[in-house]
């Protein structure tokens, strides 16, 4: 189930299988920290949802990566993931270091054409990929979370 996948530690795996491609269990625990032995059961447990599987290759390391194009399952999975991580952000909130006790949290509803909602999506998507890949020395984890949907009511 869906739930099961919803954990603190499985996500973390999911973003660095985003922004690396590839990742070892023994380099997951080298990025996130812990054991190498605690992100190979994740990543066995993500295997086993379709999340991610396994690349060939020799030797004794096994890399992983995530799972082809974004099916439903994958979305849903996403969704519980975001949704999971802004709970347990709300319920450390207060603890964080001062100058992260913010987040920019908002919501608008514009009207768009179909066109525009992708360029607005791609816009979003473009000024995101800006920010990845940067070095983290210096820099915390945020969740970056858009979502872009019609709101319909079937009558319409």
């Amino acid at each position: 189930m869906i739930d099961q996948q919803t954990h603190p530690v499985r996500a973390a795996l999911v973003a660095l299988l985003r922004e690396r491609g590839t990742v070892t269990s023994t380099e997951a625990a080298r990025e996130l920290g812990g054991s190498s032995g605690l992100y190979s059961f994740h990543l066995r447990r993500l295997a086993r949802y379709g999340v991610v599987e396994e690349v060939p290759a020799g030797g004794r390391a096994k890399p992983w990566r995530l799972v082809g194009a974004p099916d439903p399952l994958q979305s849903e999975l996403n969704r519980g993931l975001e949704d999971e991580s802004y709970q347990q952000w709300l319920a450390v909130r207060d603890r964080a270091p001062a100058q992260w006790r913010r987040d920019q949290a908002f919501s608008e509803v514009v009207y768009l054409t179909p066109q525009e909602l992708t360029e607005l999506a791609n816009a979003v998507r473009a000024l995101i990929a800006g920010y990845s890949g940067r070095p983290k020395p210096t820099r915390g984890p945020v969740a970056a979370v858009a979502r872009f949907f019609p709101l319909v009511t079937g009558d319409d």
